[in-house]
């Protein structure tokens, strides 16, 4: 039997691959801070009502065409997130890497971004914890 994490992440993944949506729309991508520019015009995070505010880290690589190569990966998530926020998330980020697929490359941007993973942050907690505090627990996904 699968583990809950691991349905999780298929249900995000068979969001991104199974529902068709328009690319977003924007100006080339020739910079590598330009693809994380490009990015952050397609997240949405969960309205409050369905999930904690949380951080999600996504590693994710594109071919020359600007799509998605092989599978994004969940690598990080807050650790107080419930099942639920973390699906919520998920599922969120796998919208706006599909909103924003493919990615609008330069020919030279996209010779140097095909088939490099990126390690994309969405953050949606309002404060991050302070240096001072003692240190939170990571959880990984």
């Amino acid at each position: 039997m699968a583990r809950r994490g691991d349905r999780l992440l298929l249900a995000a993944a068979v969001l991104l691959f199974g529902v068709s949506a328009a690319a977003a729309e924007d100006a080339p991508v020739n910079t590598i801070h330009d693809i994380f520019q490009h990015l952050r015009t397609c997240w949405k995070p969960p309205s409050s009502s369905k999930a904690r505010p949380i951080d999600i880290t996504v590693v994710v690589s594109f071919n020359r065409s600007g799509n998605i190569l092989g599978h994004p990966r969940i690598t990080y998530e807050s650790a107080e997130a419930s099942d639920n926020d973390r699906l919520q998330y998920r599922i969120a980020v796998m919208e706006a890497l599909q909103r924003c697929t493919p990615m609008p490359f330069t020919d030279a941007m996209a010779g140097a971004a095909a088939g490099r993973p990126f390690a994309i942050e969405f953050r949606s907690r309002k404060t991050s914890p302070d240096k001072t505090s003692p240190p939170t627990q990571e959880r990984r996904a």
